[in-house]
């Protein structure tokens, strides 16, 4: 309780300190049009929660992000394991993949507008962004698996269900969680651009859109504060699972990896 108490006494400190910093920015300034103020921020923060159209937009943006998180996990690890085991796949998809690294975001958004619809944009464009990074790091956590210790299994006639699970799991997992801390940032990042390019209907990025259309700077300070909330909530959440779930199977060991993303 001691350690909960001090950590959170720290987090509050480091928030006073920059709220600090932004009002006498704000203050400075005095135009709340430039920049607003954490007292006007927090009134349009007051007068978007008991609506109801804000939590169906949140809500709605949300299942966006999740959805495309889990799909892009999913189809990365899928396609480490395809470029581990064919050579021929690995040639011809590692070009593209450098090509989806080093190409801007917008363009694909605006390339994607072209294809897709509105509301599923934000998803395919999550699932472009993620892939890539989850594919890398499962694909190096794939490779760097003992041989020593495959051979050993070849020989004691493991079952397939346990060479994966007491062998590539393991030595997988901690790659795949460097994975997750590096992509769940990026996919929130790529998906509101999406939103906020394609403007689906009750999204986060559309009401960020218009904010900044209408010049409502507290209304896009206020709905910019929500994005980064949900946005640390969920990646805590989600990673804090994940280490629960390794540490249980003893996939990982206590406290998560070191492996780099």
């Amino acid at each position: 309780m001691k350690k909960i108490a001090v950590t959170t006494l720290k987090v509050l400190a480091v928030a006073a300190f920059w709220v600090g910093i932004w009002w006498l920015a704000a203050v400075r300034v005095g135009v709340d049009f430039l920049l607003p103020s954490p007292t006007a921020v927090g009134k349009e923060l007051i007068r978007l929660l008991p609506d109801s159209s804000f939590w169906l937009i949140t809500a709605t943006s949300l299942l966006r992000m999740i959805w495309g998180i889990l799909v892009s996990l999913i189809l990365g690890t899928l396609l480490a394991y395809l470029l581990s085991v064919s050579r021929v796949l690995n040639a011809l998809l590692s070009p593209v993949i450098g090509a989806i690294k080093a190409t801007p975001i917008a363009s694909f958004i605006i390339l994607a507008l072209l294809w897709l619809d509105r509301d599923i944009l934000p998803v395919f464009i999550t699932i472009l962004i993620v892939v890539p990074i989850v594919s890398a790091n499962v694909l190096e956590g794939i490779r760097s698996v003992d041989r020593e210790l495959c051979e050993v299994a070849t020989v004691y006639h493991f079952s397939m269900k346990k060479k994966l699970f007491r062998l590539y799991v393991p030595s997988v997992a901690p790659y795949f969680l460097a994975a997750c801390r590096s992509s769940i940032g990026m996919a929130w990042k790529a998906g509101m651009a999406a939103e906020i390019l394609a403007t689906p209907q009750n999204s986060i990025g559309t009401e960020l859109y218009f904010a900044k259309t209408y010049f409502e700077t507290p209304t896009l300070f206020a709905w910019s504060l929500i994005v980064i909330v949900l946005s640390l909530i969920i990646e805590k959440l989600f990673l804090l699972g994940l280490e629960k779930l390794g540490t249980r199977f003893h996939w990982l060991t206590k406290g998560g990896s070191d492996a780099q993303a």
